[in-house]
């Protein structure tokens, strides 16, 4: 097996992706959004991290984390929000897929992919673009038509903020980070 290896960077910012299980569209329900934002919540309390842009789709989320100057364990927050609504929702949810036996051996339920992925964000043009990508990706997977119909990104926090006009995407798609992986 790969011995899987992520960049070690006390106070980095990092644009990460976790995607659901098998692509199970469960995160934009009223219960799957109410159990993520308290289980990001609750590890903040413990591991705090800044959010500094997020959009939750059904199936995935992607978003932008600076973590404090003197800590740089990305993994250790992803792994208790995703335990937290496993634990806390888990049920609640109510995913009704299989779990392969793999799954089972390592005690894993169905509603996380068991990796995700990182990117560490390098300047702050590579910064400016993965936010682009992050508050345009509801346009790209065709779940809304400009950026700012889609209700579950940091897309509305930037435009009340002045750092987007209010407008913002409507012109067409904006550049893409080089050497990105597509969801």
């Amino acid at each position: 097996m790969p011995n899987y290896r992520r960049p070690n960077i006390s106070g980095g910012t990092y644009f990460i992706t976790q995607v659901t299980y098998q692509r199970e569209s469960w995160l934009c329900t009223d219960i799957g959004r109410k159990s993520l934002r308290e289980a990001i919540e609750k590890v903040r309390e413990k591991y705090p991290f800044c959010i500094d842009a997020f959009v939750l789709l059904p199936d995935h989320f992607h978003c932008l984390w600076t973590l404090p100057t003197d800590d740089k364990d990305l993994s250790v927050r992803l792994r208790l929000i995703k335990t937290y609504v496993t634990k806390h929702y888990g049920q609640e949810l109510g995913v009704n897929r299989e779990v392969s036996q793999s799954r089972q051996k390592r005690r894993e339920s169905n509603l996380w992919q068991r990796r995700f992925w990182e990117h560490l964000i390098r300047d702050e043009r590579d910064f400016e673009l993965h936010c682009d990508y992050i508050h345009d990706n509801p346009v790209r997977h065709g779940l809304c038509e400009n950026p700012q119909d889609w209700p579950y990104s940091s897309i509305h926090r930037f435009i009340a903020q002045g750092i987007y006009p209010s407008d913002w995407g409507t012109d067409g798609r904006k550049e893409k980070p080089q050497g990105f992986w597509d969801d």
